[in-house]
């Protein structure tokens, strides 16, 4: 049986062209057995760990908030300020995240599952799941198929057609940074796709959207009226607070998962090259998609365990706790068929992750210092074409 290679329009090297159908098999084999032991081992030390997680954020974010009663003094606004930064980023990395991807539904704790779990964010659970666990995870980095790729707003790889709205990216990316969990609530909505192509009157669609406006209403009600209403005189302090710590999640986020999927080195793939895709196909292409950062305990907790981003891609319904063991096996894996792992420190990674939104809001093979005047033709051309049409 041969291999099947679908060369991507840029002309970019297959970096899977030395391995043959019966190579790709035998990983794909490697990786099964590996996921088979982990699962098999999955046990109390392991529920005892999201438990422990679960209840320090909570008694975290209980503290922080208490504490934020006071926070007319600034010792008070600062130690509650980072604590609830803290806590929000726990909620939706390493716990909510991961418990709606089913890591812990093996428990059959019904407070710990993938179907019962709400997280603190603006998109809905249910939504976020369809659009992340069904889509991303089944297609990733697949152009054309995996939205995530960009999130609509970007063109992060040379084969996605530019435009010269692309010039703008480094802006919108920071702006989608700042206001993250709103930005992720509009995509796993579709609301791009639904303006383009004037269907906002769509029955379901229109359902959705009043879903996820009762969700956002619900956070900002809670973070920007109730809980600085309880702080009476220091209403406003306790208000700036939870917009920074809103903030500063937003921002973190953002960069974790930019370095697991924009980095130099990862790779994106045509849609043509998925069909009929074997398991082994399957596992390769999780691993050459993704990136990892490699630090302390401390900062995988923080990232939800996405600093283990190859690891997540492959078993995406593993505990995030075993991430960390098998990481050095899926690396000697990679070095022994021949494939790179891409890793870095995390501000490698989010400088390596800006280069490509910087260098890819260009068109292709145009130099920096020329890039103004080839944006400027690039609208000139749009216009003119648009003038014609009329």
């Amino acid at each position: 049986m041969e291999r099947r290679h679908v060369p991507k329009p840029s002309g970019k090297p297959d970096p899977t062209a030395h391995l043959s159908a019966e190579d790709v098999e035998a990983l794909g084999r490697e990786l099964d057995e590996l996921r088979r032991e982990v699962m098999d081992s999955r046990g109390a030390r392991d529920a005892a760990y999201i438990r422990k997680v679960i209840k320090v954020q909570r008694s975290l974010e209980v503290g922080s908030r208490a504490v934020l009663l006071f926070s007319a003094l600034p010792p008070a606004w600062v130690l509650g300020t980072v604590g609830l930064s803290v806590a929000k980023i726990l909620e939706n990395m390493e716990i909510g995240h991961n418990v709606m991807h089913g890591q812990w539904d093996w428990m059959r704790d019904p407070r710990i599952h993938s179907q019962a779990w709400e997280w603190d964010h603006a998109s809905p659970s249910k939504l976020w799941k369809h659009s992340h666990n069904e889509l991303h995870h089944t297609f990733t980095n697949v152009l054309g198929r995996d939205n995530d790729l960009g999130y609509g707003i970007m063109r992060v790889d040379e084969d996605q057609r530019w435009v010269p709205r692309h010039l703008g990216q480094p802006l919108w990316n920071f702006l989608n940074a700042c206001f993250f969990e709103y930005g992720i609530a509009a995509y796993d909505l579709e609301l791009g796709k639904h303006l383009r192509d004037g269907t906002t009157d769509d029955p379901t669609f229109r359902a959705t959207a009043r879903t996820v406006l009762r969700k956002i209403r619900g956070q900002m009600t809670k973070d920007y009226l109730v809980h600085p209403l309880l702080s009476g005189p220091s209403f406003l302090h306790t208000l700036g607070a939870n917009a920074t710590a809103n903030l500063v999640r937003n921002l973190w986020t953002h960069s974790v998962i930019m370095c697991g999927h924009f980095p130099e080195g990862v790779e994106t793939f045509a849609t043509e090259s998925i069909e009929g895709e074997t398991r082994g196909e399957w596992y390769l292409r999780q691993m050459l998609g993704s990136a990892n950062i490699h630090g302390s305990t401390a900062m995988h907790t923080m990232t939800g365990n996405l600093s283990h981003q190859i690891e997540h891609h492959l078993f995406p319904d593993m505990p995030s706790n075993r991430y960390a063991e098998i990481a050095p096996r899926v690396r000697e894996i990679c070095g022994r068929y021949g494939l790179s792992y891409t890793t870095g420190t995390l501000p490698q990674q989010v400088a390596s992750a800006w280069r490509q939104v910087i260098r890819l809001s260009l068109p292709n093979d145009v130099p920096p210092r020329q890039a103004p005047a080839a944006g400027l033709r690039a609208v000139a051309r749009t216009v003119r074409r648009r003038l014609r049409r009329r």
